[in-house]
């Protein structure tokens, strides 16, 4: 409906063309959307009255309480994705609503002045609001039509409700089944353009819970074929069985992998991926939060992560005490993560040698680790190293994303809380993931993005060394190593009121800085061990050395994605490799790291005077001396958009991070 300059104009429009579809029997040649002239239709054929203004379709208490228990899976998913939409939209007059697959409102949230109209029509819990008993309307056309729908003001067909402005999307269940309609409603005099695109991406978040909920005993795996969006709504997902048959298949994985899942259910995994189950099974074991290159049969090639391993034999993970409710504590225990100590990750340079070795100095002592560096040069590695090489390698390593996860859920994850404690809450409740890293160590990752109310309760818990969960009234003593990371100075943030000063000095026992990957002198070394251990997790039998050419580059590129970026290119070289290879070449690194032609790598010229157009090293010669890491950061991203012409996307994969990620740096909602 963004076409329409203004609600009262359009409104007008419509209720003309509403009158003359019913009086005059006239359709419509323009000024509606198809899919609303096929409802109008429809409603006509059905005998709906457009202007009765009696109560139509619904239950009484004890059959909307019914209806409820027939729905329990769906409402209970939904509730808490609910109550975070309406927090979005909060004083907007408007109203988030749930119902079943009939039509039936099961759940609705909205703000008291819009609920009291909203009553008067009857849109609320309880009421039918089917085509056949509400004409044309986003839940009802939406379940007729099976796809999303926006009906504005008269384009609904009964006279009464030519005060709304709706949009609504079909939520359906892992196998394909209808299971109910998400809708938000309004006053059409509050009408707004990104409403149904809302509506859309909280159904995407309900589908994919009700997908893990579903296939939580499966290994689960998220891909895409753009590596940005692996671990975003995009994300396609497949449910695979210990033996790797596909038990199922998400909409986004019908829709991406087509032909190959022709078979549905029980198809194979090698029928899909030309990457042998085990195979990738191993790699995303040895390192979990790292993405897999697998080519798919068609020749196309995927970016995937696992979500568990836990029922792969040949995983040696341990589930840790928090899952068994649910929760997830940290990502598997393979064999390649816990062998990562501070001994291997030296590999030769100065700068990070001293961070390695000032860290070990406090190895057993009870003294917050604070962790600072640019994005991508390892900081979770680091915090990792330092859990493994001290006395509490054997307990629980629990990470914790601050920026990632949503400010609204961010006290129960961390705090956990009772069953029953708010909307949508498990019955049995959940363990935080503080109390989930007792007797082991903390990480919390970006704990300068945390919010200022969240920074207070942790230093609660820091100074008492105690734990209260939500909705409970007894505290949970825990025994904790606390390591932090962030990409902002802190001292800075301090200055500027956006983090706590007593918090400041509470995680700032020690502060290590990890040097960029620009800036660091071991780039060679870095690379040979990273190629030894993708060779490794891909079955490589043979010996691959990297090219004069490649390595050359290697150590001229400005890599602003850090060491992140690095392991992402040798992952996508050694994917690319032929059977008889042995050297990488350039011809096997991503294309995008070289603009429009990789041959551009062998001119000599080229590589004197940049690595990659506008991707040569800082005018100081790679040095942030005297500058912030906020300012370097800053100058490469600059560097990189205006090199790709402002293209969000292109500067992402350049950068090598998501989109998500690059829109919060630039300081733009995506």
């Amino acid at each position: 409906m963004g076409q329409f300059p203004t609600p009262e104009t359009q409104v007008m429009r419509l209720a003309e063309l509403r009158r003359r579809f019913l009086e005059l029997g006239q359709v419509p040649e323009d000024g509606l959307t198809p899919t609303v002239l096929k409802s109008w239709q429809r409603c006509r054929e059905l005998g709906v009255a457009a202007g009765d203004r009696h109560e139509q379709g619904g239950t009484g208490r004890a059959g909307l309480s019914e209806a409820r228990e027939r729905s329990e899976s769906l409402l209970n998913h939904a509730s808490g994705i609910m109550e975070h939409i309406f927090e979005q939209i909060r004083a907007s007059g408007s109203m988030v609503l749930l119902a079943d697959a009939e039509g039936l409102i099961l759940h609705g949230l909205g703000d008291p002045d819009f609920v009291g109209r909203a009553n008067r029509v009857a849109l609320q819990p309880g009421a039918s609001w089917s085509e056949t008993d509400r004409g044309t309307n986003a839940i009802g056309t939406a379940l007729a039509e099976g796809a999303a729908v926006e009906v504005f003001g008269h384009e609904h067909y009964l006279e009464r409700n030519g005060v709304l402005t709706c949009s609504a999307a079909p939520v359906f269940d892992p196998s394909g089944l209808l299971l109910g309609v998400l809708d938000i409603s309004a006053d059409y005099r509050n009408y707004q353009r990104h409403t149904l695109g809302l509506v859309r991406l909280a159904v995407r978040l309900l589908e994919r819970r009700l997908f893990e909920a579903e296939h939580a005993r499966q290994i689960l795996l998220g891909f895409h074929s753009r590596p940005e969006c692996v671990g975003g709504l995009q994300e396609a997902m497949l449910a695979v069985a210990a033996d790797g048959e596909i038990i199922a298949a998400d909409a986004a994985a019908r829709e991406l992998l087509g032909p190959l899942l022709a078979s549905g259910r029980g198809t194979a995994f090698g029928n899909v991926f030309k990457t042998a189950f085990g195979i990738a099974m191993d790699r995303g074991a040895r390192d979990p939060s790292s993405l897999l290159a697998l080519e798919l049969r068609n020749g196309a090639t995927v970016y995937a992560r696992l979500r568990t391993t836990l029922l792969w034999p040949g995983s040696r993970s341990e589930r840790p005490a928090g899952e068994r409710n649910g929760t997830a504590a940290q990502a598997p225990r393979a064999q390649g993560v816990a062998a990562t100590t501070l001994h291997t990750l030296a590999t030769g340079d100065a700068g990070l040698q001293r961070a390695l070795d000032r860290a070990a100095r406090t190895l057993g002592k009870d003294i917050p680790l604070l962790i600072q560096g640019e994005s991508g040069v390892g900081k979770e590695l680091f915090a990792r190293a330092v859990h493994n090489s001290g006395p509490r390698r054997d307990g629980p390593f629990v990470a914790v994303n601050c920026a990632a996860i949503p400010e609204n859920l961010i006290e129960s994850e961390l705090f956990g809380y009772t069953g029953g404690a708010f909307t949508g809450a498990r019955r049995e409740g959940a363990v935080g993931r503080i109390q989930q890293a007792h007797g082991g160590t903390l990480f919390l990752d970006e704990i300068g993005d945390m919010p200022l109310g969240m920074q207070a309760r942790l230093l609660r818990v820091l100074q008492e060394r105690c734990v209260t969960p939500v909705g409970a009234s007894r505290q949970v003593a825990v025994d904790i190593s606390l390591v932090c990371a962030t990409h902002r100075l802190l001292r800075e943030a301090v200055r500027d009121g956006s983090f706590r000063e007593d918090l400041y000095y509470r995680v700032n026992g020690l502060t290590v800085t990890l040097p960029p990957l620009r800036e660091r002198s071991d780039i060679g070394a870095l690379v040979d061990k990273l190629l030894a251990d993708e060779l490794a997790d891909a079955g490589f039998r043979r010996k691959v050395v990297v090219g004069e050419e490649v390595m050359r580059f290697f150590e001229g590129y400005a890599w602003p994605g850090n060491v992140r970026q690095l392991h992402n290119v040798i992952r996508v070289a050694v994917a690319l490799l032929d059977e008889d290879e042995t050297e990488i070449l350039p011809q096997h690194l991503p294309e995008e790291l070289f603009g429009a032609d990789p041959a551009d790598l062998r001119r000599p010229a080229a590589l004197a005077e940049s690595p990659l157009p506008g991707y040569g090293r800082p005018a100081s010669g790679g040095a942030a001396v005297g500058r912030s890491l906020d300012e370097v950061e800053r100058e490469t991203i600059a560097a990189v958009m205006q090199e790709v012409g402002g293209n969000v996307s292109a500067a992402a994969r350049r950068l090598g991070i998501s989109r998500n990620t690059l829109y919060r740096k630039l300081g733009r909602n995506p």
